[in-house]
């Protein structure tokens, strides 16, 4: 079985590798530059709603350049995370066009639960992206599989009968009815 590292460090080694590759990896920023884009790389235990798009609707970046700094625009976001996304999350690059073409999601919750597993959404074409998934693979061994839709309620959730409705909801169906 083999250790995932804590995400800040599973960066780390994945820039590395993008540098043999002759890709551009900021040093002190978790963002890459290839084919002339930025793919940036977001890491962090949770994620919030509100958090997520807010930074996704600024994709702006500032690199690090000696004592100074200047501003990108990201052309892709992935979000590395050590637990699981709100469904919301997830939901809105599904539902979003164009959120899908330019943000990913990688779950690494499952892999330092154990298990040799990487949920993700990546709906991109970054390279960048594409070649970290071959590295979550062929590194550690994870099994990169897609997240669309939560998978549907067991049979014995479901109840069997009607539930009784309220008395506010039967007036209120009543009013309707009528």
């Amino acid at each position: 079985m083999v250790i995932v590292p804590k995400v800040w460090e599973l960066i780390e080694h994945f820039k590395n590798r993008c540098r043999l590759r002759g890709w551009k990896a900021c040093e002190h920023e978790d963002l890459v530059e290839a084919q002339g884009e930025y793919h940036n790389f977001l890491w962090m235990h949770r994620v919030h709603p509100s958090t997520f798009k807010n930074v996704v609707m600024n994709p702006c970046c500032s690199i690090r350049e000696g004592i100074t700094y200047r501003t990108v625009r990201a052309s892709y976001m992935a979000w590395v995370l050590h637990d699981s996304p709100p469904e919301s999350v997830g939901q809105a690059i599904i539902e979003e066009p164009n959120l899908s073409k330019r943000v990913a999601i990688y779950d690494l919750s499952q892999a330092y639960a154990g298990r040799p597993l990487c949920l993700k959404i990546n709906e991109t074409d970054s390279v960048v992206f594409q070649e970290f998934e071959k590295f979550l693979n062929i590194e550690y061994e994870l099994e990169l599989r897609p997240i669309y839709r939560l998978p549907p309620l067991p049979p014995q959730s479901i109840p069997s009968e009607p539930m009784a409705l309220s008395q506010q909801e039967r007036e209120i169906k009543a009013v309707h009815a009528g």
